[in-house]
């Protein structure tokens, strides 16, 4: 096989898996939103309830890489702004929710909320491990996806360390402290995918 042929035949591997792996992170993402939102719901958590929205958000965007992984560069670019606004709902979501618990000041209940958050450092970990190995193959796409996993990772520690204050402590500011961290977290990464789909170019692997 000449060079053309062989660069063509591992463009198309490389499209092949970046593929796959966004589809299951999509849907491990879209599997634990149902969790993790019915959780907060039934305990009032600020912080998983963020987390949630969260879930939904990253589902999305890995179903948008689905479709614009093979466009041109300057789609993937509209597309890379849409996902740097997308990367921010959680935070307003948490802020939202953070105004309207002071006027329902309830504590979540601790163990709950801490088993959950451990259930999303599992599944956020295991799609970050993923979406590492070819966060460099798909422009600001992938770099959105894998970005928005890895601060999940951080913000499910935090919300296990708020659970295990909230056990301690028998207080709610705990898990809204957590969830306006996770808002301010995500507002960072927003802008990092914002920065990445400006520099978009017609070099990444196309399918």
């Amino acid at each position: 096989m000449d060079g053309a042929g062989q660069q063509t035949t591992d463009t198309r591997n490389i499209s092949t898996t970046v593929r796959r792996t966004v589809a299951i992170v999509a849907l491990a993402n879209l599997a634990y939103f149902c969790v993790e939102y019915a959780v907060a719901l039934a305990i009032g958590s600020v912080s998983l309830f963020a987390d949630s929205i969260d879930f939904l958000e990253d589902a999305s965007i890995n179903l948008l890489i689905l479709v614009a992984f093979g466009w041109s560069a300057a789609r993937r670019r509209l597309v890379g702004f849409v996902l740097a606004a997308l990367i921010l709902m959680p935070g307003i979501a948490a802020l939202w929710t953070v105004y309207l618990k002071f006027y329902d000041p309830s504590v979540p209940e601790p163990f709950a909320l801490t088993v959950t958050a451990a259930g999303a450092f599992a599944v956020n970990l295991m799609c970050a491990l993923l979406l590492a190995r070819t966060r460099h193959q798909g422009g600001a796409l992938m770099t959105a996806a894998f970005l928005s996993a890895r601060n999940d990772v951080a913000a499910n520690v935090a919300i296990i360390a708020a659970g295990l204050a909230t056990f301690a402590l028998g207080s709610m500011w705990p898990d809204i402290v957590v969830g306006l961290a996770i808002a301010a977290l995500n507002a960072t990464s927003a802008w990092e995918v914002y920065e990445a789909a400006t520099e978009e170019t017609d070099e990444h692997p196309r399918s």
